[in-house]
């Protein structure tokens, strides 16, 4: 029998993408309130609500953002780790830098700005790798709970 490429040994149900979607919001929302944290919050009901809107946020841009990238690649046969860990990774710096250049620069900055510029696309890129680093991890967490190998 011939051997089939590792990637399409893996195999999903609808149910277990439903608990990938839910593991990866939760994992945002956990990094939300550490990052509250971080930044002094420490009211219990602030951090609680941290999370509860962290995760359905995280899940509803999780959904919005990646469904169906990953549709295309589970469809052409990429279905393993890395491929989940690339596709977050791409994504979380996309949106992270974009969020953090005026949307790479299509939105007004303010004047005192002008300056900054290159130190701002500086920064953004740098954190924009730290948050892919995390997002490639909520990805390789979501994929454990997505997929079972085959056989």
């Amino acid at each position: 029998m011939p051997a089939r490429p590792v990637s399409s040994q893996y195999e999903t149900s609808i149910d277990r993408v439903g608990l990938a979607i839910g593991a990866g919001g939760l994992m945002g929302g956990a990094i939300g309130v550490l990052l509250m944290a971080f930044a002094g919050t420490h009211n219990a009901a602030a951090l609680l609500a941290g999370l509860l809107i962290g995760s359905l946020m995280t899940a509803l841009s999780i959904t919005a953002l990646a469904a169906i990238p990953w549709a295309l690649l589970h469809a052409s046969g990429r279905r393993g780790p890395m491929a989940a860990a690339v596709l977050g990774a791409a994504i979380g710096f996309a949106l992270f830098l974009g969020g953090q250049t005026y949307g790479y620069g299509l939105f007004t900055m303010p004047a005192t700005d002008a300056g900054a510029l290159l130190y701002r696309w500086a920064s953004g890129f740098l954190t924009s790798l730290v948050m892919a680093a995390m997002a490639a991890g909520v990805a390789v967490v979501m994929w454990r709970v997505a997929y079972r190998k085959v056989g």
